[in-house]
């Protein structure tokens, strides 16, 4: 997973609550189970009409199609858990979320693909949606929890530290498994071996069990 440090991009802008995975995502594309090129579908009836033309949808309008920050109003990412609404941002180039809130799954869901996920207060909300709506770079910087608006103030955000941790250093769950408690498992195993050596089958005696079966 890359690593997220600091941030600097034009934000795109979408003043609308209660933006859904089924919005973020269609349902009709759940069967691509590829991260790669899911962003194409990203917002796609938002996007795309019929026809196959795009639309004037913000991230369809230039400089705000290559944004890599976007800020939404509240309960974004509600509805089902569908992870695809994340690797479709992620794949697009989104690297962060601004809202008020979030549906809960597809919060943690941000963290587990790189995504950052920021939610603010009402009046600091707010600015960063003007910011975002002047088309000028913002900067986010993780490591600090702070956001550097255009020509703004410095704004402050709060993330659980050990998912700003597995962000910065760019670990998934596993990552973050291996990173922290790899030595707690070589210990458990270690005394599994000593108090229940016939859990353990790594000196080829699984090999000899089914070798010892008859074959029909």
């Amino acid at each position: 997973m890359d690593k997220f440090t600091t941030l600097t991009s034009v934000a795109a802008a979408l003043p609308e609550a209660d933006v859904d995975t089924d919005i973020i995502f269609p349902a009709r594309f759940l069967l691509l189970l590829d991260k790669a090129g899911v962003g194409e579908h990203l917002f796609h009836e938002r996007r795309y009409r019929p026809d196959g033309t795009k639309t004037g949808f913000v991230l369809n309008t230039p400089p705000f199609d290559s944004a890599q920050i976007l800020v939404a109003d509240a309960n974004f990412g509600s509805g089902s858990s569908r992870e695809q609404a994340v690797w479709a941002l992620s794949d697009f180039g989104i690297r962060c979320v601004i809202a008020p809130s979030f549906g809960e799954i597809f919060y943690a869901n941000c963290f587990k693909n790189g995504v950052l996920p920021i939610a603010l207060g009402p009046a600091m909300h707010q600015q960063v949606m003007e910011a975002a709506k002047s088309g000028g770079p913002m900067t986010i910087d993780l490591e600090a929890q702070t956001i550097w608006l255009p020509n703004g103030p410095l704004l402050h955000f709060d993330i659980d530290p050990y998912r700003r941790r597995a962000l910065l250093l760019g670990l998934d769950e596993v990552g973050g498994i291996l990173a922290d408690d790899l030595d707690d498992i070589a210990a458990f195993e270690a005394r599994q071996k000593q108090s229940q050596p016939w859990l353990d089958l790594g000196d080829g005696r699984l090999d000899r069990l089914f070798s010892d079966k008859e074959t029909p």
